[in-house]
């Protein structure tokens, strides 16, 4: 599966951005993860495309929305009310087949990455 990530940018504190994430077919799942500068990899929200089921990391759960669009074969990530601390490279990942043991936070659940987009917060 390939993927494209865009949507990211340079706002200030309070903006929101709608960070999309196209892929080249459907897949089980879609997931977005953030880098920051010396940070690890962290899980930012998932969903089960076919499903539905959505799941986001307590962090961001308030202000981030995830969804998908069926006939773009795309995957969305609604970021409200940024901070500067969410300033990050953003990337989605995918789960191509399905997976009775998927867990969604981890890394090593997606195999297919896309090639991330920046989001800057500044204050």
């Amino acid at each position: 599966v390939q993927l494209q990530a865009s949507g990211g940018g340079l706002v200030q504190a309070g903006a929101s951005l709608r960070l999309s994430c196209a892929a080249s077919r459907r897949t089980y799942a879609v997931g977005w993860f953030r880098q920051a500068p010396g940070k690890e990899r962290e899980f930012v929200a998932s969903i089960r495309w076919t499903a539905g089921i959505a799941y986001s990391a307590d962090s961001v759960k308030d202000r981030f929305l995830i969804s998908r669009d069926d006939a773009k074969n795309t995957v969305y990530l609604q970021v409200n009310s940024l901070k500067p601390e969410d300033t990050a490279v953003y990337y989605c990942a995918a789960k191509g087949a399905f997976s009775d043991s998927f867990y969604p936070t981890r890394l090593s659940a997606y195999d297919s990455w896309g090639q991330g987009t920046q989001v800057t917060v500044s204050s």
